[in-house]
This record gives C-alpha cells, structure tokens and sequence, in this order.
C-alpha cells in the first residue's frame, strides 16, 4: 500500500482499500506538517504512521491540540481518536471512489 492510499483510505473490504480519490489528488502530495496545518488531522497522522515517525506524531498531536478544549496527551489517543493504529499488511488492492 502506498502512502497516498493509506493516508486517505475511508474503509476496507477484505483485502481491498477503499480510498477517498477526490482528498488523494487535492492533499495527497503534502507533509505531515502540512496536512496537520491545514486541518487534516487524520490524513496527517496516517502519514506520520506509515513513515514510522514518531517526531511527527507528536507534531500532529501538538497541531491538534492547539484548538481543542479537552486536550490528548499522548499519542496513543490519537490512535483510538482516528481508529489507526497501524499500516495493515494484508491489503492487496485499492478501490478509489
């Protein structure tokens, strides 16, 4: 699964990835910091997820929290947050709507 799959895919099916085409071509070549600064929260924790960086988890955990009442701390609840807790190794296809 490529990066710009995994940070907008909105479900699954079995083995298949079903992806958000329309926020893949408009958002799918930017950062982490990027997409955490233009609001796209989830996308950017995926991306920092697939890198495997934990730096900037805790950059979109600090973007994030800048404009919320009831602040997370840790990243941990971002991963409960946005039900991401990993990049899945059984995906063969992707499906984009």
């Amino acid at each position: 699964m490529r990066r710009e799959d995994f940070i907008f895919t909105i479900g699954y099916d079995g083995d298949t990835a079903i992806i958000d085409g329309k926020a893949k071509r408009r958002y799918g070549k930017l950062t982490t910091a990027q997409l955490a600064e233009a609001g796209l929260f989830k996308p950017a924790f995926c991306s920092a997820l697939f890198a495997g960086n934990e730096h900037e988890m805790q950059l979109v955990l600090e973007a994030y929290n800048k404009g919320e009442e009831t602040p997370y701390a840790k990243v941990a609840d971002l991963k409960r947050l946005f039900g991401v807790f990993d990049v899945p190794e059984t995906i063969t296809k992707v499906k984009v709507l």
